[in-house]
């Protein structure tokens, strides 16, 4: 584990994103629990972000924590539902993400070079550049092919899944590549990583 510099402000700001993420309408249920979705998003990306670089930067951690913080707010369903629209929603979206955190950040007292840090990691900016941008995109491509390569795949027709994990194969590192390989994935969704990697 990283040294964080003050262990009861980073605490703190864990708890704040946790205490917003909790406010989501939209429940997942893991075994017997309903679990507010972006929470057990942040959750999962943590642990992975942890998994993936044990000695994990404070920044890197906070980060992970935040990157889809209350995401409901802005929908999908506000633009229009094209490629373009689906771009100006992203682009919106990693702003909103980036400014509620550093609001939280601040509220708690980081610096405002933390906060800047904290936010270009949200933002992905150096990615192939910056070793801990690199943490977070493995991280959140590893977070969809383990949580939610199933449900998208049994909606989606096999190109266009084909073309997605192509995609995500692309942005990941080696790391990313070889813990993608040993987790466990249905027969469908084998058949199509096997294809996008042919």
């Amino acid at each position: 584990m990283s040294d964080i510099k003050n262990r009861a402000r980073f605490e703190e700001a864990i708890r704040r994103f946790d205490a917003a993420n909790a406010a989501d309408p939209k429940v997942e249920r893991v075994g017997d629990v309903e679990q507010p979705r972006e929470l057990l998003y942040a959750r999962r990306l943590t642990d992975w972000v942890r998994r993936l670089k044990p000695d994990a930067s404070e920044e890197l951690q906070l980060a992970a924590r935040c990157q889809h913080l209350c995401r409901w707010e802005i929908p999908r369903d506000r633009y229009p539902m094209d490629r373009p629209g689906y771009l100006r929603w992203r682009s919106d979206l990693k702003k909103f993400h980036a400014e509620k955190s550093g609001a939280i950040l601040r509220a708690v007292g980081y610096d405002e070079e933390t906060i800047k840090r904290v936010q270009s990691l949200n933002l992905k900016q150096g990615l192939g550049k910056d070793h801990d941008c690199q943490v977070l995109e493995d991280a959140l491509c590893l977070m969809f092919l383990q949580y939610q390569l199933t449900d998208l795949a049994a909606k989606t027709a096999d190109e266009k899944m084909v073309n997605a994990l192509k995609k995500s194969w692309t942005k990941m590192s080696e790391q990313g590549r070889a813990e993608a390989l040993e987790l466990k994935y249905g027969e469908r969704e084998m058949d199509l990583i096997q294809r996008a990697l042919a």
